[in-house]
């Protein structure tokens, strides 16, 4: 798909902050509503028509949950409402699963569900979930990110945030979530998705943050919002005005530091979320191979080659992931950690991410399961050699490399096989220069590069790398 040069400039800056661990999301109850839930508005229906109310009506809902708390003397039935509606079960949506790939240093949210953690904890992630302030002082052992509740959770109702008496208790009753909030406003990049922005204790928090802050130095933050349509209006003026009052909206949101990117359709918001991750993605490359022979490579000069593409993907700001591939692993590794101690900047755990295959008896029973996790954590996927002894001891063709290639495929990664070396990953090399524009449908001006990656050896490594190094990085750079 492709995308406006707003949305263009925002994917290539906002990955940035993914990648040096200062983006966090902010979500709204449009996130959930994919997922079945239904919004204030239509959860507030029967509480407005029991009130003689019309909720289409109504622009502040929290006053009408106030109201009804009034006329009733408690607030019982709003409770019930929450639990009925959140008990209901509900699928994870595609950007729910998407956001929760992503590293985001913090999730915030308004909504009561479970869905962020629920999507988190499906990627193997340990969010620690905050919606009480006993929360605010607790950290979770081990934890990957924070996800914040600002307004509670579904399953403790009596304590959420739903009438117009709890916001204006809030800055007293949770002060550490605005103390929090108002903290990851100046430090992180958000990013706010499925919010009309008319929460009183948002609205608050970015007037404290912007007053507090230099406007100059206000911290750049995005937020998706869906341009408003003729097709939403039966009356051309009632467009007009929707049409002028939304642009007022976005131009005033710039005093706090928010840029609104305007799509046309919601589905737009999950092909934006997809291209963010791939672009994420991109900056991890995984090397897969295995070798007992390297004819016509002398082992020295194969140990030398992937050791060379090792150090030159690292050098380059490269992730690299690989296994401990037979006679290919320790060449892998030991490449990547020369760079990265040739660089003060450079640590392991950022720049190399090691995956010891599986040992003990039903080793063999849990290769897949490891190969797809090893796959999981990169973008880009390279291929050398790929050959084994089997048990009458033949040198055979790797199968092993060959079910990675197929993993690989499978999730998305751009695969490239060094055909040059030989064994298994010549054969690859081959099935994707037959169909290179079925493998690479966004880069066919890369198909002469990948053929480069055929010829036969030279004898010269710097010529591989040089081709893998212009390959991967216009790969990073159009992803």
């Amino acid at each position: 798909m492709a995308f406006d040069r707003n949305i263009e400039t925002f994917i290539r800056d906002f990955s940035k902050e993914i990648e040096e661990d200062n983006a966090a999301i902010f979500a709204g109850a449009g996130l959930s509503v994919g997922s079945g839930y239904v919004d204030w508005k239509n959860l507030l229906a029967p509480i407005a028509e029991e009130l003689g109310l019309n909720v289409d009506r109504e622009n502040d809902l929290v006053s009408l949950a106030q109201f009804h708390a009034n006329e009733t003397g408690n607030r019982s039935k709003l409770n019930r409402l929450l639990i009925e509606e959140f008990d209901k079960q509900a699928e994870l949506s595609e950007n729910h699963l998407l956001l929760a790939r992503l590293p985001f240093a913090a999730y915030w949210t308004t909504n009561y569900d479970r869905l962020i953690e629920k999507a988190l904890e499906q990627q193997s992630k340990r969010p620690d979930v905050k919606y009480t302030t006993a929360h605010m002082t607790q950290t979770r052992r081990g934890r990957d990110t924070v996800v914040y509740k600002m307004h509670g959770d579904q399953e403790h109702p009596d304590e959420a945030i739903l009438t117009k008496d709890d916001y204006e208790r809030y800055h007293r009753d949770r002060e550490l979530y605005l103390a929090a909030l108002s903290g990851d406003l100046v430090s992180k990049t958000f990013l706010f998705l499925g919010l009309s922005f008319s929460d009183p204790n948002l609205d608050y928090i970015l007037g404290r943050v912007r007053v507090s802050v230099n406007q100059r130095n206000l911290r750049q933050h995005y937020a998706l919002l869906k341009r408003v349509s003729k097709d939403d209006f039966k009356d051309e003026a009632d467009f007009d005005y929707s049409e002028r009052r939304q642009q007022l909206f976005v131009d005033d949101l710039k005093r706090f530091g928010i840029r609104a990117l305007l799509i046309d359709q919601y589905d737009e918001i999950t092909q934006i979320l997809k291209q963010l991750y791939r672009t994420h993605r991109s900056q991890s490359v995984m090397i897969s191979g295995a070798a007992e022979n390297y004819e016509p490579w002398s082992p020295n000069e194969a140990e030398s080659l992937v050791r060379d593409i090792s150090a030159r993907l690292v050098r380059d700001g490269f992730r690299v992931v690989s296994g401990f591939g037979l006679g290919i692993g320790s060449a892998v590794i030991a490449g990547a950690l020369d760079e990265i101690y040739a660089n003060p900047e450079k640590t392991v755990g950022e720049y190399l991410v090691l995956r010891p295959f599986p040992q003990g008896e039903d080793y063999r029973a849990k290769y897949r399961k490891y190969r797809e996790d090893i796959v999981s954590l990169a973008g880009i996927a390279i291929f050398v050699f790929g050959n084994k002894v089997d048990e009458q001891d033949r040198i055979i063709l790797s199968p092993g490399v060959e079910e990675e290639f197929e993993l690989a495929h499978a999730a998305g990664l751009f695969v490239i096989p060094v055909g040059t070396t030989g064994s298994m990953a010549y054969k690859l090399w081959e099935r994707v220069m037959k169909n290179f524009k079925g493998f690479y449908p966004d880069h066919p001006a890369l198909e002469e590069l990948f053929k480069k990656l055929g010829e036969d050896y030279s004898g010269d490594n710097n010529d591989i790398v040089e081709t893998l190094q212009q390959f991967v990085g216009q790969l990073r750079g159009g992803a």
